[in-house]
């Protein structure tokens, strides 16, 4: 045993072995310690790499849902490929990528990723005081805990990115320097490529009482996957051109011409140089006017042209780092993706980026030419890059920036992950039905017959399962009739449990299993149940904020979900000269989440998006409210929490008044509520 076990450490272990329970974490790192390297950072809940890949973190892959096909007529890439809007968390995106077994993912990210350009939030909004110069935070995530959320995220990264593949990262000073050595960590110091510093958007800084230094970058932390890694060579335009001048014909060291003749006049260059062009190139240059011979000193010189573009350097503050074109809170500029995926890529490369926020990487990388896949936890986000990507044909050229772009955008998807339209579900093919549910309950799919009966798949924990074809037997369900029918077939060949996936809709028992002979018949029901002796880390949702000032907050889902739309009651008022929105009843049910909160009208209220001009196809955004914009002003509403208590004293809602001539035939409300479920309602604008 391991010599860093004490005698009672070793006890436990034992006896934890023999009860079958998990091991904790503190065991893990004493018996397989990691090797250190040279430096790195130590802190608390720092899981080693091999733990978060095996999904220890209780993240796990999740199936890809598609939510819609965008321009399904429109040209797509000759093999086939759309470009995807992802909504969910990150990290079981990446995961899922990692995994490549979703079908609608296989085989074409994993691997092929050429560049990953994030923007995280910068410590997750922690705020400091510079009047006293102590920080006061109010950011849910912060420190270590801010530093190993987006260790992971880069841990899962490296593993997608093709081997010569390129990563950007983008920080500001609070907690870029964690990021830094992170990134050493888990690329290697010796890939990293440079550090850009990026400019901020200024703000006007009064010097009366000013006891802090006003931030005016960021940086952008570049790493290559490996020493094959090769960047293009851009170049970036000059604020002014720099003059033409004369410049000595000669050059250090000693190969290469010794000697020109001019106007039968022989020169030779100093001792130890020789002279920069050859004879030919020297007569032509002489020809043009372009080579003389300095007055003053009587040596050779040549004309240098005068430039307005230079080699990309690491300073890259001549362009805007964030720009407003949107509405969406710091959103990157164009021009600067346009450089990050200029050097890193080609066309037809494939970029990512899973803090997608405004959608400035996949605008940029549509506009290029490059493939590209987005996600991101927020609603605004998922609604904000498809509406960008719909209408970039209305946007700026790049090349051109006072003319439109006028290019249509390729057919794309949008999908959900983690979190799932039920009906959807259902509405597949038997086939594609038994893969969703066989990927979402982490199932390896298996080919067996026991008995007769046939086996679908093999969990993680060596028990088999079985899809319930619900396809096939309308007028059944899952009973005790059916369960005693199957045991007396299979029950003694199948060990002590066997797992059944069928709809909750016919499931006749509430209970989470039946056992019959000391065998359990699990029941893993669509929509799910938790079965909490199953998961070692219970599912979490992620929320969805209440104000605009918590947009970029950070959480971590665990598990899946299944959406569940609000009970929603909106009462619309036209007249001649507007359009009046008010929400009378917004009511949502979470009692999956088993935590008994009975929530009060209005209360759990995220957020309105209006589509002022609805096509019957695709949601164009046209304005959004957080909660918090819709309630009367109140002060000192600090965080979501006070937003949440505030929504519980208002009676009504009221949208700002629409004025009807900006309105359609038809008016597009979406309402989202704090756990991202959605309710759409149309509105006929006569």
């Amino acid at each position: 045993m391991n010599a860093n076990l004490s005698k009672y450490e070793i006890q436990d272990l034992i006896e934890r072995l023999q009860k079958g329970e998990n091991i904790p974490d503190d065991y893990k790192y004493k018996l397989f310690p990691a090797k250190q390297k040279e430096y790195e950072l130590v802190y608390g809940g720092k899981m080693r790499k091999e733990d978060v890949l095996a999904n220890e973190d209780g993240v796990f892959p999740v199936p890809l849902q598609i939510e819609k096909v965008f321009n399904g007529k429109r040209k797509i890439w000759e093999d086939g490929w759309r470009n995807i809007i992802a909504f969910g968390d990150n990290l079981q995106f990446l995961k899922t990528i990692y995994e490549n077994t979703d079908p609608l993912i296989k085989d074409k990210i994993k691997g092929k990723v050429k560049l990953i350009y994030i923007d995280p939030p910068f410590g997750t909004g922690d705020e400091y005081d510079g009047n006293v110069g102590q920080a006061a935070y109010s950011a849910k995530t912060k420190g270590a805990e801010f530093v190993e959320f987006i260790r992971k995220r880069l841990i899962v990264s490296k593993e997608i990115l093709t081997k010569d593949g390129w990563l950007f990262v983008r920080q500001g000073y609070h907690f870029g320097h964690y990021v830094k050595l992170t990134l050493d960590e888990i690329f290697g110091k010796q890939n990293c490529v440079n550090e850009l510093i990026v400019s901020r958007v200024k703000k006007n800084v009064t010097k009366k009482g000013r006891r802090n230094i006003p931030n005016a970058v960021d940086h952008i932390y570049v790493y290559r996957n490996s020493d094959t890694s090769k960047y293009v060579d851009v170049l970036k335009k000059l604020d002014k051109q720099k003059q033409g001048y004369w410049h000595a014909m000669d050059s250090a060291g000693i190969p290469g011409p010794r000697f020109l003749i001019v106007e039968s006049k022989t020169y030779y260059p100093p001792s130890g140089r020789h002279f920069t062009f050859p004879q030919n190139q020297a007569d032509e240059k002489y020809k043009q006017g372009k080579l003389r011979v300095n007055p003053n000193t009587d040596k050779l010189q040549y004309w240098i042209e005068p430039k307005d573009e230079v080699n990309l350097d690491s300073n890259w503050t001549d362009i805007p780092g964030y720009t407003f074109t949107t509405g969406y809170p710091t959103e990157n500029a164009e021009q600067l993706l346009e450089r990050v995926i200029r050097t890193a890529t080609k066309q037809g490369d494939l970029v990512l980026d899973f803090f997608s926020g405004s959608g400035t990487t996949a605008a940029v990388a549509e506009k290029l030419n490059r493939k590209w896949v987005s996600c991101d936890i927020g609603k605004l986000s998922f609604y904000t890059v498809q509406k960008r990507i719909l209408n970039i044909e209305k946007g700026k050229s790049l090349d051109e920036p006072n003319k439109k772009f006028t290019k249509a955008a390729k057919s794309f998807i949008t999908v959900n992950t983690g979190q799932y339209d039920l009906e959807k579900v259902f509405n597949l093919k038997s086939s594609e039905y038994s893969n969703f549910v066989l990927n979402l309950f982490e199932i390896e799919p298996i080919k067996k017959t026991i008995s007769g009966i046939k086996i679908n798949g093999e969990r993680k924990d060596g028990y088999y399962a079985l899809i319930w074809p619900y396809w096939e037997f309308k007028d059944a369900s899952v009973d005790e009739e059916y369960l005693h029918n199957l045991h007396s077939n299979i029950g003694k060949k199948v060990g002590d449990r066997i797992y059944i996936v069928a709809p909750a809709s016919y499931v006749d028992f509430i209970s989470d299993y039946y056992e019959i002979d000391k065998v359990r018949y699990y029941f893993l029901k669509v929509p799910y149940h938790i079965i909490k002796e199953l998961h070692k880390v219970q599912f979490k949702k992620f929320r969805q904020p209440q104000s605009k000032k918590n947009v970029n907050d950070l959480e971590d889902a665990i598990g899946f979900h299944f959406m569940k739309q609000p009970e929603v009651e909106t009462k619309v008022t036209t007249s001649k000269k507007d359009v009046k929105i008010s929400i009378k009843k917004f009511h949502s049910d979470f009692s999956e989440d088993d935590k008994g909160k009975e929530l009060e009208n209005l209360e759990s209220l995220a957020m309105v998006l209006i589509d002022k001009d609805f096509d019957g196809q695709a949601f164009d955004m046209d304005e959004y409210y957080f909660a918090e914009d819709l309630l009367p002003k109140k002060k000192g509403m600090k965080d979501d929490e006070n937003v949440s208590e505030e929504l519980k004293k208002t009676k009504e809602i009221n949208l700002p008044i629409i004025p009807k001539k900006e309105c359609g035939k038809n008016l597009m409300i979406i309402y989202v509520d704090i756990y991202g479920n959605e309710f759409k309602e149309k509105f006929e604008i006569k």
